[in-house]
């Protein structure tokens, strides 16, 4: 789907519709009364009569007589004072989902809310560019009945009368583009069956992308890991038949800015929690398990594609968790590609321990900030429900940063404590460490686990175990992966030298 400029008067557009955004309870701005004379009063009338009063993502269409285009979509942009960037991604959803329902093909669209609360032309035209192109995902390959009556909108043209600000708005459209795309990248890679989205088939999509974006990549096999003493991978992938990976990325800009950032992203392709078998209702979700990997992949890829002008290095450690009679048990004790030894608690608290081994390799590139993303505990999706990422780290200023970049792409984030005392659980009696505290403070424990393989470097653990899937569907979120944490990522690049 493309989204296009058109600068001049609205009339002078040809579309099959025009979507117009209006706040809840609140008079029309010059543009909107200008539009309401040109339709004879059209909107007023609609508002008088009480079938469109403009509540968050209500929508309303007219069918007006001599006008072009054709059509007037009405979307609700809510209280004016709750105002934000996320109520514009959900406006252009919103319009989306209309569009298509109406089978329209092209339509035009006024910027939502331009202005208000100092939102800028630029921060409006990336927010409506991702909503509308967020909502346009699906994957329907695996279907092979009613792909026939699928219906595509073809393009979404923002239209701006001040000629002044078409960098800006352009600019705005291309960033909204990329984050779309990376965003959409990940959620196509979580989409897919563990039978199709293997470690294997990760690498082949992450070395596809660094040819065509021009990043750098390699793959180390099982064999090349064992060399390595990488031992916390090794072990979870011991009980499958499938060769586990480890994917190092690397972006290296003509002109880079100061530092290195290290991204680390978990990709357990299917997750049965190994001999700690989960229950089998709901396990089919476990191939989401990949999640964290498949946002590191999108972002890399993403990061090239436009060219951000930061060092950036990505690693996924990628296998699946199975038991077998190959497979790494309770009881067992490993040892890390730190060195650090580890008493299994449970097999099921995998994810930490492949982690362990991406984030001690991290080191060697000296980084400035190394951030990881893993769908990783259970206990954080009974603390934040599927509403919130949950934040941890060791530096605040890198924490405040992250937070930030969350505020601006509308994946929230929420932090938590790391506090030494939580170290108590997860201390062994025969090994340097356990990998499971218990369920008092899971997600607090599994960060603190993580937080040993760092040393001193400054870093920050997202745990997105309720963010990978969206079960019902919200207004650019389709039912389905999310691709959490992509647009995240992108931002606090973007806004890496900031303070």
């Amino acid at each position: 789907m493309k989204v296009e400029l058109k600068l001049g008067k609205v009339e002078e557009l040809k579309s099959e519709a025009l979507a117009l955004g209006l706040f809840e309870g609140q008079g029309f701005s010059k543009e909107v009364r200008v539009l309401d004379k040109k339709l004879e009063g059209a909107l007023s009338l609609l508002l008088k009569n009480g079938d469109f009063n403009g509540k968050l993502n209500q929508t309303a269409v007219l069918y007006p007589k001599d006008f072009e285009p054709r059509r007037v979509i009405l979307v609700g942009l809510g209280k004016k004072e709750k105002f934000n960037l996320d109520k514009i991604r959900q406006a252009g959803g919103t319009v989306y989902k209309k569009a298509k329902e109406l089978k329209i093909k092209n339509y035009v669209s006024y910027l939502y809310g331009k202005g208000q609360k100092g939102i800028d032309f630029q921060s409006c035209a990336q927010a409506l560019t991702e909503g509308t192109l967020l909502s346009s995902y699906h994957l329907d390959q695996y279907k092979t009945e009613g792909k026939e009556e699928l219906f595509e909108v073809d393009s979404m043209t923002i239209w701006e009368e001040d000629k002044t600000k078409k960098g800006a708005i352009e600019k705005g459209i291309r960033s909204g583009e990329i984050n779309s795309w990376g965003t959409n990248l990940a959620r196509d890679m979580v989409s897919h069956p563990s039978n199709v989205m293997t470690p294997g088939k990760m690498a082949e999509i992450a070395s596809s992308l660094s040819k065509e974006y021009k990043f750098g990549f390699e793959v180390l096999s099982p064999a090349e890991l064992k060399k390595l003493k990488m031992g916390a991978l090794l072990a979870v992938a011991q009980g499958s038949q499938q060769p586990a990976k480890f994917m190092v990325m690397e972006h290296m800009p003509e002109k880079k800015r100061k530092g290195t950032v290290v991204l680390v992203g978990k990709a357990i392709t299917f997750d049965s929690g190994g001999i700690s078998i989960k229950p089998s209702e709901g396990m089919w979700e476990m191939k989401g398990d990949m999640a964290g990997g498949a946002a590191v992949i999108a972002t890399l890829a993403a990061a090239a594609k436009e060219g951000i002008p930061v060092h950036l290095i990505g690693l996924v450690p990628a296998t699946e968790n199975l038991p077998s009679g190959t497979a790494f048990k309770p009881g067992d004790i490993i040892r890390s590609y730190s060195g650090k030894t580890i008493e299994i608690i449970s097999t099921d608290a995998e994810g930490r321990l492949i982690l362990a081994d991406a984030l001690a390799y991290a080191q060697k590139y000296e980084p400035r900030a190394i951030l990881d993303i893993a769908t990783l505990t259970g206990a954080c999706v009974i603390a934040l429900g599927h509403v919130a990422a949950g934040l941890l780290g060791n530096d605040q200023r890198l924490i405040n940063k992250i937070k930030r970049s969350a505020q601006k792409t509308g994946e929230k984030v929420w932090e938590l404590p790391l506090y030494e005392e939580y170290d108590e659980q997860i201390k062994s009696d025969l090994a340097d460490m356990k990998n499971s505290g218990g369920r008092p403070g899971g997600t607090i424990t599994a960060a603190g686990f993580l937080k040993k393989f760092v040393g001193k470097t400054s870093w920050a653990h997202l745990d997105i175990a309720g963010m990978d899937w969206e079960e019902k569907g919200k207004p650019y979120i389709p039912k389905g992966a999310i691709g959490f944490g992509v647009r995240l990522f992108l931002q606090f690049l973007r806004d890496w030298d900031k303070r």
